[in-house]
């Protein structure tokens, strides 16, 4: 049913167009008018889907309490002295079987007998209030129309009206837009507290046991937990800094060779190849770090190891043969590719931005290409190349996937490249996983690491500002 309204509005709304058009030209006949005949058009447009959409809107939004209410007032005593969530959970049961559906196997006499009878109420009032919305909507859309065809006329400002409406609703996507940024925080920051009403702040930025597992019972193990969050943070700066120590070098050497040097044909082939690493699923970069390149290093290592065993370095071979599939240098280096092309695409746009004149005046002093890359063409990129790689660092920090699967979940204070570790974000999906009870700190652990990523992550947006206004002035 939704459907053919949408379609029948579609409809109606070309209609209107032409219709205003046409109107447009036949009352400006010999008369200049105000606005364009297409500009009237868009405006009938306006005029019959404004209200429609409102009506629409409001009665998708006030259908479901209004429902609700006249199916309480007019259910049955003995339904009516049921506690509030079996009384919920019968409605909702009506509901099912007034839709066709199958009533659950939880109700006895007389509740199984007032199912069929609640259930085609239930329909009837849903039906009916669908209905109501649409006709209200279609009678809106109606006089909407004809309204804007009484207006429309030489002197009408059809213009005007038209770029005020697409400025009322970029102004109210931007509202949107700037709304979700604030709920968004306050979720992050309520919660946050009521963690750290819980935990001490000192114990969770310094502490360096990560244990958020909290028994149900006092008398259990595990009773308390530890919510040191450094061995997390360390974690994630591990990997962050391996996977940068991968893409930031192929990435901009790569964007320098295909700005530079690369040919026309070349560009063209390479470029989009980048780019379509950008695109693969990071579940995908998960299967080929677990099974392809963490098997490979595993080998690479134990086999290091095996040589090593029974000489002066006896130790680390036996550490070496002991090294498995998972540990953070998997994950760094496959996370590493996947950021290539934010490196290597971001800063080929920027080096082609900067003007050819910079490049011409260095050959015309006689310096070679290598150096005008050196010392021309980066420093004059430098703010956006700042700004690719700081996006590569937020892109790194907030992975997920790829640490879970080639990383492990154990939580170590370590620098170690060849020991499993874990991030920020694995352990925030970790501790939303399944049921949760939002009233223990094992759970609210999550919003206090999901606060810390956030401010992280606001300071490298602020250092990449600062890089730009400080170098770009040099260049403009």
């Amino acid at each position: 049913m939704t459907w053919i309204f949408l379609i029948f509005m579609a409809v109606f709304a070309v209609l209107s167009y032409l219709g205003g058009r046409r109107l447009a030209v036949r009352r400006s006949h010999g008369v200049k008018p105000h606005s364009r005949p297409g500009q009237h058009g868009l405006y009938a447009v306006i005029g019959v889907l404004a209200p429609a959409m409102a009506i629409l809107i409001l009665a998708s939004v006030f259908s479901a309490p209004i429902e609700r209410h006249l199916m309480a007032a007019g259910s049955p005593e003995v339904v009516e002295q049921l506690e509030p969530f079996r009384r919920q959970a019968f409605m909702a049961d009506a509901r099912r079987v007034g839709d066709g559906g199958q009533a659950l196997q939880i109700w006895a006499a007389p509740y199984a007998e007032l199912l069929p009878t609640e259930g085609r109420r239930a329909h009837n009032i849903h039906a009916l209030l669908q209905w109501g919305g649409l006709t209200a909507s279609v009678i809106a859309a109606i006089l909407g129309g004809l309204f804007v065809f009484l207006r429309i006329r030489p002197d009408l400002r059809a213009r005007n009206a038209v770029e005020a409406w697409v400025v009322g609703i970029l102004f109210a996507c931007a509202t949107v837009a700037v709304l979700t940024t604030v709920g968004i925080i306050f979720s992050l920051v309520y919660d946050s507290l009521r963690f750290f009403g819980m935990v001490s702040p000192l114990e969770f930025l310094f502490g360096t046991q990560w244990s958020p597992q909290i028994a149900i019972r006092a008398d259990q193990v595990g009773s308390s937990g530890a919510f040191g969050a450094v061995p997390l943070f360390a974690g994630t700066f591990l990997i962050m800094l391996i996977a940068m120590a991968v893409a930031a070098p192929v990435g901009l050497f790569s964007a320098i060779y295909l700005s530079e040097y690369a040919s026309k044909t070349t560009r063209a082939v390479v470029k989009p190849l980048l780019e379509v690493l950008a695109g693969v699923p990071t579940v995908v970069y998960g299967f080929f770090a677990a099974l392809t390149v963490g098997p490979a290093l595993r080998v690479f290592f134990n086999t290091i190891g095996s040589w090593l065993v029974g000489g002066p370095l006896d130790g680390l071979g036996q550490y070496l043969m002991l090294v498995q599939n998972q540990m953070a240098l998997v994950a760094g280096c496959v996370m590493g590719i996947m950021l290539i092309p934010f490196v290597s695409s971001l800063s080929d746009d920027i080096m082609n931005a900067v003007p050819q004149s910079l490049r011409d005046g260095s050959y015309a002093m006689g310096a070679t290409k290598s150096e005008t890359v050196k010392k021309v063409l980066l420093p004059a990129a430098l703010p956006g190349i700042a700004g690719a790689l700081l996006l590569a660092v937020s892109r790194a920090i907030g992975e997920t996937m790829i640490v879970t699967m080639a990383a492990g979940l154990a939580a170590k204070l370590t620098l170690n490249p060849l020991e499993t570790v874990t991030t920020v974000t694995v352990q925030i999906v970790t501790l939303l996983t399944g049921d949760q009870e939002f009233n223990s700190p094992k759970t609210l652990a999550a919003f206090g690491l999901g606060l810390t990523l956030f401010v992280v992550t606001l300071i490298l947006n602020i250092v990449a500002m600062r890089i730009v206004a400080t170098y770009r002035e040099q260049y403009d």
